[in-house]
């Protein structure tokens, strides 16, 4: 990732059926930690996050709840908006697909399609799974007839549909994933897209009949039908984007013309559960719409327990609010980014939860209490007028090892860049021996290179360190005497000559491992 002046991101828009688990927290703190980074090196960012509020889970739940869908729906987004700002995360915009701007969007989308003949109407026979609100052939049923993705049981639905001619678009995305070899990444996600397009591409049911699902946007050209959830929660990027207007006439409505708004958006972040959704229905969509498709596709893992993907139904996924109840925001936000090779299945467990913990304890956290305590106990807690470049080998070689990684997404190995970069701090407080030269009058001048140089690692530290864990670098840059954390560029250069430094409790408190 280098991104440019503007970079617009997203998340796919969480399902309001269920309360936020690991999964969803991971997804939102990638997003969150790659905005934070671009912000960093002076990128102006627009980071969009919500939820899905349409389709027969939310209509059946709340059926379940004895309440309406809306008010069920309310509840949800709350709870995520909620999870969200105690995870510290970012978003510029927070959308929810109940919203009326959204809705008239989608309905505007939908009268494009319609108008350029791209949708027709015809009988369907199928296999459905509700959970995955997704059409099954015969051939792709798991055993006793149960859907692929998530085991359960499907239902098999006659009813007549709304249909997208998404086949008429196989060869152009096909063209278009060859032609731009890192539109979609990792490469193995890649190439299963294109493995799924070597078959026969079939067209796309995007309607339901209201006598079955009448939670959903009305088609604009139908009134007996509502929209097929996925191209309704599809079109928030564009709703958020601000490329159509809605309340203008046909013809007038942006589709034209988006260069004025956000669109195309520069990085869909999604899971690799939904990479068909992203990387074959919406871009094939928008070919129809004529509008230009994203600009590049990332698909994460997902993350196990003892070899198991973390399921809701299963009743293995865990929970992110309590563990940063016990351990803090900051403390989730590292194990998840530090954990997860970006784009690779990671697994969790509160052992290696703890060994991650542990290096911002033992390592970070160690590093600024002591280099603190040092200042204030030899300098009366004033940073020396020295040059301080004792590591400013070190510091330069961190930042371009950290921004080369975050350019091709592996954020795991920025991350422990930057704690490659404590260690070696705290192997240089070992070699120079701050406390003897302390004892010696004759090595004043050496105390202050020592002192400076340490204070200068900890302002790089702070600002490496910021997009992952933001509180608690705030916390450190006020300590080290700033009124904010540094940039990269300022992190670089800064001197920190005659700047008060003040203690306080670890930043990350030793725990019982027990």
């Amino acid at each position: 990732m280098t991104p440019p002046r503007r970079w617009y991101l997203t998340t796919p828009i969480y399902y309001a059926s269920g309360d936020p688990h690991i999964g969803h927290a991971y997804t939102t703190i990638l997003a969150d930690v790659l905005a934070r980074f671009a912000r960093q090196i002076g990128t102006t960012v627009f980071f969009l996050t919500g939820t899905d509020e349409h389709g027969p889970k939310i209509q059946d739940e709340a059926e379940r709840r004895g309440i309406q869908p809306l008010e069920l729906c309310d509840l949800m987004a709350g709870g995520f908006s909620a999870a969200w700002t105690k995870l510290d995360i970012s978003h510029d915009r927070f959308i929810r697909t109940t919203e009326d701007e959204h809705k008239a969007v989608v309905t505007a989308f939908l009268q494009r399609l319609w108008d350029r003949g791209q949708i027709y109407k015809a009988a369907y026979t199928g296999w459905y799974c509700v959970y995955e609100e997704r059409f099954w052939t015969e051939k792709d049923l798991g055993p006793d007839n149960t859907c692929p993705d998530c085991g359960r049981g499907v239902d098999r639905v006659e009813e007549t549909n709304y249909f997208f001619k998404m086949s008429e678009y196989q060869e152009a995305l096909i063209e278009h994933i060859e032609q731009n070899p890192d539109w979609i990444v990792p490469e193995e996600r890649k190439n299963e897209v294109l493995g799924f397009l070597q078959q026969p591409l079939g067209d796309l049911s995007i309607s339901r009949p209201k006598s079955r699902v009448h939670w959903g946007i009305t088609l604009p050209f139908d009134e007996d039908h509502t929209a097929y959830v996925w191209v309704d929660a599809l079109a928030n990027y564009l709703t958020a984007s601000g490329a159509i207007d809605a309340t203008q006439p046909i013809g007038e409505q942006g589709f034209e013309d988006v260069s004025g708004s956000w669109w195309p958006c520069d990085l869909h972040l999604v899971g690799k559960d939904i990479i068909t959704m992203h990387a074959v229905y919406w871009p094939t969509l928008l070919m129809g719409v004529g509008l230009p498709v994203p600009k590049q596709i990332l698909a994460h893992g997902w993350w196990v327990v003892d070899d198991t993907k973390m399921s809701k139904s299963i009743g293995n996924v865990i929970d992110p609010l309590a563990l940063s109840d016990e351990f803090g925001t900051d403390a989730v936000r590292w194990f998840l980014l530090r954990e997860m090779p970006t784009g690779a299945d990671a697994s969790y467990s509160i052992e290696r939860f703890m060994t991650r913990y542990g290096e911002l304890a033992n390592v970070l956290g160690n590093l600024a209490s002591r280099v603190i305590a040092m200042v204030g106990k030899y300098r009366d807690g004033v940073v020396p007028d020295a040059p301080g470049t004792g590591l400013d080998e070190q510091i330069k070689a961190t930042f371009e090892t950290a921004r080369d990684a975050m350019a091709r997404y592996k954020v795991h190995e920025a991350l422990a860049a930057a704690m490659d970069l404590a260690r070696t701090a705290n192997g240089y407080v070992e070699d120079r021996e701050p406390w003897s030269q302390a004892k010696d009058s004759g090595a004043a001048a050496e105390l202050d290179e020592t002192l400076a140089s340490l204070c200068r690692v900890l302002a790089a530290l702070c600002a490496l360190f910021e997009p992952v864990a933001p509180s608690k670098m705030a916390e450190l840059a006020t300590r080290l005497g700033f009124d904010a954390v540094p940039t990269f560029d300022e992190a670089r250069a800064v001197t920190l000559a005659g700047q008060t430094v003040l203690k306080g409790t670890p930043l990350f408190p030793r725990m019982d491992t027990a």
